[in-house]
């Protein structure tokens, strides 16, 4: 709630105990050098970066170490720390043997093996939000109660709206005042229409009413924001899929892409989330959301390799354009890094 708190200061600017500068909403560059984006997603997995690399470098206090069995179990269950879960951790492990088994190595030539061993299995095409071939593109939006969902959702109008989209957002979250005000804020903020319902209506007749407008409007793109809902509430989740049914009746192919937020704090229970999801919901990617603020970025790993979700977005901050396109090989980079890269910020497109 920290942006919406910010918000609402600035709209009474009388009862702030002190000023807050406007959040970020200019458009972002068409292109961003690669060393400035990765020293984003450093400055991000800064915190994971330091519990990933200070365990595996107190195994090499010399100036070089054997790789027998010994020194692969402290590897395994130092990895596991990580949150990145028994699979990948076997997975690496098995790299590193493989690679450097009865030799006396370096860090350097570990963290090689390492790299390569995530890379593959992080494997994925870069994964922007393609828009439908012809009308509205239609993104529904799930995920826990304060994973990010809603401030997600803004942040990716707000990419779209940059790039001279006309996006609708459908407040369905309607259990939640507060989450609805959000929305409604930052669409005043960034540009963007927004559709409410009642307090404690049908989440469904939100999400039609906001794809009709849509429609109706010629928009480019509606964002559906559902109620946050554990995955083990059955009920909830057979909510959403009523929610699917009635966007389909509008338009059949809808919705086009189905977002899992996940708040990259909850480390392992994430995997939890996105196995209930996936099923309910038939999600087509991830947001990854709070980056910026865990030690827990590993359990993007076995997310990833578990269920073939893409990662699209991850959330590096709290303004408006702090929400990129995800990126392995800078994602990995940023994490086995010696330090933050230099460079300056910025902000990818949405497709």
């Amino acid at each position: 709630m920290a942006l919406f708190d910010r918000f609402r200061r600035k709209e009474n600017p009388v009862s702030a105990a002190e000023p807050h500068a406007e959040p970020k909403v200019a458009a972002p560059p068409e292109g961003e050098p690669s060393g400035g984006l990765l020293s984003r997603f450093g400055q991000a997995l800064k915190k994971s970066r330091v519990l990933f690399q200070k365990d595996i470098r107190d195994l090499f206090k010399t100036d070089g170490e054997l790789v027998d069995d010994a020194l692969l179990d402290k590897l395994f269950a130092r990895l596991i720390k990580t949150d990145m879960g028994t699979g990948p951790a076997q997975a690496i492990r098995d790299r590193v043997q493989q690679d450097n088994r009865g030799r006396v190595v370096r860090l350097e030539d570990v963290l090689n093996s390492v790299r390569e061993s995530l890379r593959q299995l992080m494997a994925q095409d870069t994964a922007p939000i393609d828009l439908a071939a012809s009308g509205p593109t239609v993104i529904m939006v799930v995920g826990v109660n304060g994973s990010g969902k809603t401030t997600s959702i803004a942040k990716l109008a707000h990419l779209f709206v940059s790039q001279g989209k006309r996006v609708v957002l459908g407040a369905g979250d309607t259990f939640r005042a507060a989450a609805v005000e959000q929305l409604v804020v930052w669409a005043q903020r960034i540009g963007a229409e927004v559709v409410t319902g009642k307090s404690g209506g049908d989440p469904a007749s939100v999400a039609h009413r906001a794809v009709a407008q849509t429609l109706e409007t010629q928009a480019d793109v509606c964002i559906i924001d559902t109620a946050g809902r554990l995955q083990t509430q059955v009920n909830l989740m057979q909510q959403l899929e009523k929610i699917r049914r009635v966007i389909g009746k509008l338009i059949p192919e809808a919705p086009h892409e189905v977002l899992l937020v996940l708040d990259a704090t909850a480390g392992q229970n994430g995997i939890s989330q996105a196995r209930g999801f996936s099923e309910a919901a038939g999600c087509t990617g991830i947001v990854l959301a709070k980056l910026d603020g865990t030690a827990k970025g590993g359990v993007v790993i076995p997310i990833r390799q578990q269920f073939q979700l893409p990662v699209k977005y991850i959330g590096l901050g709290e303004q408006a354009d702090d929400l990129v396109l995800f990126d392995v090989d800078r994602f990995i980079d940023a994490l086995l890094s010696d330090h933050d890269s230099e460079g300056g910020g910025g902000s990818e497109g949405a497709g």
